[in-house]
């Protein structure tokens, strides 16, 4: 019944002294009773519901919060801080009200009495902070075991913080906080706390870092996070029965949000201010209104220091301009400029080429034809083109005699011939 989530194995005990629960009909006078999954169990004549595969999870409990499921003087408890939709679950072990940090949650009854069970020889480690004195050889003794108030205690493994350690040496005075990193196997009530006060500290900080196989890491605190069925395959196979086994490799439900709200109840943001509606998204306008009020609440500079424009508005960084109608602007993109006519400039010539100053050239003013410039050493002097119409189809005429070959001749008449 405890497995179906029907109520603790106490609760489960006082239902049946009742006469509340049933077996195939038949009512339980006592909880020693040896029952199948074919067996039809009832309470109140109604059939319990089926069990569920094992589940875990990880809570960060804060202090204050009691491990248990009634309190007789209505303190509140890790179980009135579980969030909505979670299923009835039971803790692996217990943290005393002023202990915080890693419990283990579950709703599988046999592998939290498993878990608890010193034979399991789980280790849990603990970050305590004390205040005293104590050297590493005093805390070295623990390993063999301590007998406080003639309960004994198995062997712990306590290692005292260095940097703590020698910022308290360097302080004769009243002693100082220490912090402790403590390992236990047997997790009995207040037994770290009981075991440090053996030495003549006071435990006035105590966090559950791990359980096992399981870390606290960076779970926030009063967060509850489901553990997958992988890691409970891999991690506790051996506590849990073969049919109880979770299957598949991802949780049955996305992590659920710490605690219930009570109703009416305003939620708040990161920052703790309330929100009007908590679906909104941030946007560029708020962040720019928030920009501009931080700014304002910032202090008065000094005298002296230049002072920044007002803005007139807070609807983004650069301040607002009065408007202005713009000029009309010519056909097109760019401006309209002002003519100016040009002073002492040429026209172009036809080309993508500015035309240059004109030089005249030494030997006349046209240039030679067979592109060798005049006066060249070895060159021919050149006669100037007589300006008349060419004759004889594209070929020049005028300034080669007549029955010449393909090369003018000089002034000195045609070649000799050798």
């Amino acid at each position: 019944m405890a497995r179906a989530g029907i109520a603790s194995r106490r609760e489960v005990e006082r239902l049946i002294g009742l006469g509340k629960v049933a077996v195939n009909g038949r009512l339980l006078d006592t909880p020693a009773t040896l029952v199948t999954r074919d067996d039809v169990i009832t309470v109140d004549g109604k059939p319990i519901g089926t069990i569920a595969a094992t589940r875990v999870w990880r809570y960060h409990k804060p202090v204050g919060l009691l491990t248990t499921h009634n309190d007789p003087a209505g303190r509140p408890t890790v179980f009135d801080a579980m969030p909505a939709g979670l299923p009835r679950v039971i803790s692996v072990g217990r943290l005393d009200i002023n202990t915080e940090g890693l419990l283990l949650l579950t709703n599988d009854g046999e592998l939290a009495r498993a878990l608890e069970l010193p034979t399991s020889s789980l280790v849990r480690q603990y970050r305590a902070r004390a205040r005293g004195r104590v050297t590493q050889d005093q805390l070295d003794k623990l390993k063999d075991g301590v007998t406080v108030d003639g309960e004994r205690y198995g062997p712990i493994e306590a290692t005292l913080d260095k940097v703590k350690e020698k910022a308290a040496d360097t302080d004769s005075r009243a002693p100082a906080n220490l912090w402790i990193s403590v390992s236990i196997t047997e997790g009995k009530n207040r037994e770290v706390r009981k075991v440090l006060e053996s030495v003549g500290l006071t435990v006035n900080r105590l966090i559950r870092l791990a359980y096992g196989p399981f870390q606290l890491g960076t779970l926030d605190t009063g967060h509850v996070e489901e553990v997958g069925p992988r890691v409970i395959r891999e991690m506790l196979a051996q506590y849990i029965r073969p049919e109880n086994l979770p299957q598949g490799n991802t949780v049955e439900t996305p992590a659920p949000v710490p605690g219930r709200r009570p109703a009416g109840s305003v939620v708040r943001g990161k920052s703790g201010s309330p929100m009007s509606d908590p679906s909104r998204k941030p946007s560029r306008t708020r962040a720019a209104e928030a920009a501009v009020e931080e700014a304002e609440k910032r202090p008065a500079k000094k005298e002296g220091w230049a002072k920044a424009k007002p803005r007139s508005s807070p609807g983004g960084d650069r301040p607002k301009r009065p408007f202005k109608p713009r000029e009309e602007r010519a056909d097109g993109e760019r401006p309209r400029r002002d003519f100016k006519p040009r002073e002492d400039r040429t026209p172009r010539a036809d080309g993508d080429r500015p035309k240059r100053d004109f030089k005249p050239r030494d030997g006349g003013a046209d240039r030679p034809r067979g592109g060798k410039p005049a006066g060249k050493p070895g060159g021919r002097p050149f006669a100037p083109r007589s300006a008349g119409p060419r004759s004889g189809g594209d070929r020049p005429g005028g300034d080669r005699p007549s029955g010449g070959g393909g090369k003018p001749r000089g002034p000195g008449g045609p070649r000799g011939r050798s």
